[in-house]
């Protein structure tokens, strides 16, 4: 592993516990050449997953991409960091264990909109609002009639 401060690679393991469940490794570090401390994670990677996006180009999977606009949904709400690290590796066990080395970002989006559900009706509206594209307030009084299971709300149209 390479040092992040001096990109040495004689870097030592110090200590090595499990995380989130068991599903991944941490492991402190220490570089040889200048002893800086860092800590790496380990995970296990069932299968490489392209994902397909809406303009039909394909792209490497990438977690800390899906971690990243989780958390901006999230953004000033009050929710444990170990409870959205073990979202977004249920997550990606669950894209891995579709059996499909190819998923749409369609696919991807549908999945952390039911998982956020489940965390935080605020984060699932704003990820809701951007990733459906919202254009008009009606939209949000859709996906907030969903949420109350109001049968009476605006039908959400989902753009193409």
């Amino acid at each position: 592993m390479r040092c992040p401060t001096c990109n040495s690679l004689d870097t030592q393991v110090k200590d090595s516990r499990p995380a989130e469940d068991s599903t991944v490794i941490r492991r402190r570090r220490v570089c040889m050449a200048c002893s800086f401390r860092f800590t790496t994670f380990e995970r296990v990677q069932l299968r490489e997953l392209t994902v397909i996006k809406r303009n039909g180009r394909r792209v490497p999977f990438d977690r800390d991409k899906l971690m990243r606009s989780i958390q901006i949904s999230l953004r000033k709400r009050n929710v444990d960091a170990e409870r959205v690290e073990t979202m977004v590796s249920a997550i990606v066990r669950e894209l891995e264990s579709v059996g499909e080395s190819e998923i749409s970002s369609e696919a991807i989006g549908e999945i952390v909109m039911e998982h956020l559900r489940q965390l935080d009706d605020v984060a699932y509206v704003r990820f809701a609002s951007v990733y459906r594209n919202f254009r008009e307030a009606r939209d949000f009084r859709a996906v907030l009639g969903e949420l109350s299971g109001d049968e009476d709300a605006p039908e959400m149209v989902t753009p193409k």
